[in-house]
């Protein structure tokens, strides 16, 4: 029990602090992690291997234990009281437990509220499509399409099914039917209930992330069959983004595939998180619109021309991170060096300056 009250205490803290993240681990003290900081919370004892077992015992569902035990890891998520969610991954190190607890807020915030441009509002309207959010491990992919996905459901009537492994914010239905699938709890696999949503009346098809080539597959065929697909990868920007797609099929098969996603993509938006000035995160991102120039690149196989496109293409809505890092240099919301760190081309941000 005691180590069920300290890991009560130590998500109090993640929550009042303003903390993302919290690090529990066997031989250390709790870490967690504010404004893309790590920070020891050195008032608490290291904690033992066996208090870290228990505390996740204590959140893992009845019957999914023998998951850690076989696959030495595990991801799920944990409601804590009424406000907040975790996503949480249990895994071993040198045969030890560990904890990564990410906090999702219950409440969804919108896109001003998140800093996001009003145009990912155009996407959330279109009958069909295939948009997608890139970047790296924690900078705010998920929360960024939960705006998305919760701005449907305030304002049209649509069935909207999302796969996520975990679960991770609960979506209450306003106007838009909301089913949301748990992969390992409710479906054995991303592919598998992607397959069955064409048997399911979907309208919108949430996945929380595309791992591998089957799921990438179902994906395209279902933006080109009438869904608004929505989903994540780990890339860095949208021409990476493409090709990476396109490279999970077989060499006799991309051809094909080019012309699909020449004409289902709807849109890429690439974003990061990086420190403010003035404290706390701010949003850097790319957005690229499948317009009949980007259509034409993906066909052709010329992505490398696709950032120039971006570059020249303002005027249409497409955002290009480097212009946008050289405005808050200027604006003095982040600095320099900040910006250099996450600059898509060093040299074009420079010209930006």
């Amino acid at each position: 029990m005691l180590a069920d009250k300290r890991l009560e205490e130590l998500l109090e803290i993640v929550i009042t602090q303003g903390g993302s993240d919290l690090h529990i681990f066997a031989g250390g003290v709790p870490v967690i992690r504010v404004s893309g900081s790590l920070v020891p919370l050195t008032r608490f004892a290291p904690i033992t291997n066996e208090e870290a077992e228990v505390m996740l015992k204590s959140i893992v569902p009845e019957g999914r234990w023998h998951v850690f035990e076989e696959k030495q890891s595990i991801d799920l998520s944990y409601a804590y009281k009424a406000e907040s969610r975790f996503r949480i991954n249990g895994y071993r190190v040198q045969g030890s437990t560990a904890l990564a607890l990410r906090l999702i807020p219950h409440a969804i915030r919108t896109f001003a509220e998140l800093n996001l441009p009003p145009i990912l509002d155009v996407f959330t309207q279109r009958p069909q499509g295939f948009f997608i959010a890139v970047g790296p491990v924690g900078h705010g992919k998920s929360t960024t399409l939960a705006a998305m996905i919760n701005r449907i459901n305030e304002t049209s009537a649509r069935h909207i099914i999302t796969i996520e492994d975990p679960v991770e914010y609960l979506f209450t239905p306003k106007k838009s039917l909301i089913h949301q699938r748990d992969v390992y709890i409710d479906t054995p696999s991303f592919g598998d209930a992607l397959q069955s949503t064409f048997r399911e009346d979907a309208d919108v098809i949430m996945v929380g992330e595309m791992r591998d080539y089957e799921t990438i597959s179902s994906a395209v065929t279902a933006a080109e069959t009438g869904h608004l697909v929505l989903s994540t990868l780990h890339t860095n920007n949208a021409a990476q983004t493409i090709d990476r797609i396109i490279d999970m099929f077989p060499a006799e098969q991309q051809g094909q595939v080019r012309v699909q996603l020449a004409g289902s993509l709807a849109g890429i938006f690439s974003q990061r998180l990086i420190p403010r000035v003035k404290g706390g995160l701010i949003p850097v991102y790319e957005l690229l619109i499948n317009n009949n120039a980007i259509s034409t690149l993906i066909r052709d196989a010329q992505t490398h021309e696709i950032s120039s496109v971006i570059q020249t293409s303002s005027q249409e809505g497409m955002i290009d991170m480097d212009r946008m890092l050289a405005d808050l240099v200027r604006r003095g919301e982040v600095t320099v060096e900040h910006a250099y760190e996450h600059a898509m081309d060093p040299k074009t941000f420079e010209h930006y300056l």
